[in-house]
């Protein structure tokens, strides 16, 4: 009998980037890198754990504009070009490296992964992957959560309200069409709580939500079980705090299992390392290097040397830290245990994108933990969030304080010198967005979608969100890309104040341009996005009945 709890979440997430105008766009190996490396590698271990009979449970959020880029056929297309020209690269790889030991049979197995990857996305699940996660939710081992519409940072929104009602209702309404459920659960974007934003995830359907640990710790009243139980809000919506311990165990490139000398090192790819040359044709179309995933070299340690990558090593590496996150987890179980009425819960969250991208051994760690966890023991049982609440459907009334899980635990990260210049402006869009639904919310309730005006004012509350992205304030942070995170936020508030000038001044509006906009940036295009700006009261999802029981 288990004495307590873990709950393993990951986040999936990446922004909308998707170019048709442009034949080869590098920001969109984003996508690239993420399928080959993060999600067709879970997809991988799910299966195999479901067809040994492994008992596993895992949590994770799928944010509508990840969502929307698996599912979009150009970039479905331009994926499969991107794998194939990748295993074109393996197989010379193979013949180059015949007579280096040490590589040779790496390149033959990158070369068997590669084929494998592109055998799972063409022919097992057809280009459709969220179609794999959601049967393994269906089957009742995954749980998947949804997000905010483009990942807008809510505390930052919250100037206005209805921004921060239209990022939670169409990211709900996005989950519905594409899950065909109503979500149990919502990751805010970077853990961005604030008080009050409990009201609209319940007016949304919303049974819980996730914070980190000090939104937990410094919430009124002090909460009795730390961030081991969730905590109900005033209005019945729960809250899950991040357990600080099991996740820095994790995720931390120093401290963490991912630094270890004999994992994979990210830093070290061939297309930076082999001659120019001969690798011209596997980089960008424009002649610099790129990543092309290929790399043969492990972590070694603190120096600019790296010897040769051992699968083998990793592999046995990736089993003991498994194993010692399982240990350490009993510990802290074991001892919660003793003076808790109730099984305690530790939530281990980390972006998804760790698994397999970063650390490339992740998913095999992920692969041995559950199934240490379903055979190895009997004190720890994974669970998702909504079986947890199922299992004690009584917890402590308490109110969370504002926090986040960015540098120093607030909005610092997302609000400083370097980005702090795009709020006045999404903000003033905001307002204007509110204005132009109020003004024109009629032509949403007409029959006819192809009414340019319908036509602009939903495309406007679509630049408005995709301009509302927290990837943009936090690459310009980052000082990685951030020439590109500058042109969207500008190129995406350009074009809504165009369409604001044509709804709300009279102005002329190319149909062309309105056209060519609409084929560029197909997120939401099947949703009414303006209506969660209009005036009337914004639509609620069907809820539970059964009567929330709370304590203090």
């Amino acid at each position: 009998m288990a004495k307590g709890y873990v709950c393993l979440f990951l986040h999936a997430h990446l922004p909308f980037v998707r170019h048709p105008e442009e034949e080869h766009f590098l920001e969109e190996n984003w996508l690239y890198e993420a399928i080959t490396e993060t999600y067709i590698p879970l997809i991988e271990v799910f299966e195999g754990l479901v067809h040994d009979g492994v008992d596993f449970r895992i949590t994770m959020s799928m944010t509508p504009p990840l969502v929307s880029m698996l599912r979009d056929p150009l970039l479905q297309e331009r994926y499969v070009r991107h794998i194939n020209k990748l295993i074109e690269l393996s197989e010379k790889e193979i013949e180059r490296t015949a007579y280096e030991q040490h590589y040779h049979g790496l390149a033959l197995m990158y070369n068997r992964r590669l084929v494998e990857c592109r055998k799972i996305f063409v022919e097992k699940y057809r280009y459709d992957l969220v179609s794999a996660f959601k049967k393994f939710q269906d089957m009742g081992y995954v749980e998947i959560v949804t997000s905010c519409a483009t990942h807008g940072f809510l505390p930052n929104l919250s100037v206005n309200p209805t921004d921060v009602k239209a990022q939670i209702m169409i990211g709900v309404e996005h989950y519905k069409k594409t899950f065909g459920r109503q979500p149990r659960g919502f990751w805010l974007p970077e853990c961005g709580y604030y008080p009050g934003v409990e009201e609209v995830l319940k007016q949304a359907g919303i049974r819980y939500f996730f914070v980190d640990s000090h939104g937990i710790m410094n919430a009124d009243p002090v909460p009795r079980y730390g961030v081991y139980a969730p905590l109900y809000c005033p209005n019945g919506v729960a809250a899950f705090g991040r357990d600080w311990e099991s996740s820095k165990q994790v995720w931390s490139s120093k401290e963490g299992y991912p630094g270890d000398p004999d994992y994979r090192e990210y830093y070290r790819d061939i297309g930076h390392e082999l001659d120019y040359n001969y690798i011209r044709p596997y980089i960008h179309q424009d002649g610099f290097r790129i990543n092309t995933g290929l790399k043969y070299w492990r972590i070694t340690g603190n120096t600019e040397y790296k010897e040769a990558y051992r699968p083998d090593w990793a592999r046995e590496k990736a089993a003991t830290h498994a194993g010692n996150f399982l240990f350490n987890r009993e510990k802290q179980i074991e001892h919660l245990s003793y003076h808790f009425d109730r099984k305690p819960i530790v939530v281990a969250p980390y972006d998804a994108e760790l698994f397999g991208h970063w650390w490339f051994e992740g998913p095999m760690w992920i692969d041995f933990l559950m199934r240490k966890m379903c055979f190895d023991q009997n004190t720890v049982k994974a669970i998702t969030p909504s079986e947890y609440l199922n299992k004690y459907p009584t917890n402590q009334m308490s109110l969370p304080s504002a926090s986040s899980w960015g540098y120093k635990g607030y909005n610092e990260f997302w609000l400083e010198g370097g980005n702090d210049w795009i709020y006045r402006h999404l903000h003033k869009a905001g307002e204007r967005m509110k204005e132009m639904a109020e003004t024109h919310g009629k032509l949403l309730t007409t029959a006819n979608r192809r009414n340019l005006k319908r036509r602009a004012l939903c495309q406007a509350a679509r630049e408005l969100v995709l301009a509302q992205s927290s990837d943009w304030p936090f690459i310009m942070k980052t000082g990685t890309m951030v020439a590109y995170a500058h042109r969207r936020v500008k190129l995406h508030l350009g074009r809504f104040n165009r369409l604001y000038d044509f709804l709300m001044k009279g102005t002329t509006l190319d149909k062309e341009w309105l056209e060519e906009v609409e084929w560029r940036d197909t997120i939401f295009y099947d949703m009414d996005c303006a209506n969660y700006y209009a005036p009337q009261q914004l639509p609620r999802a069907r809820v539970s009945s059964k009567k929330i029981e709370v304590t203090i």
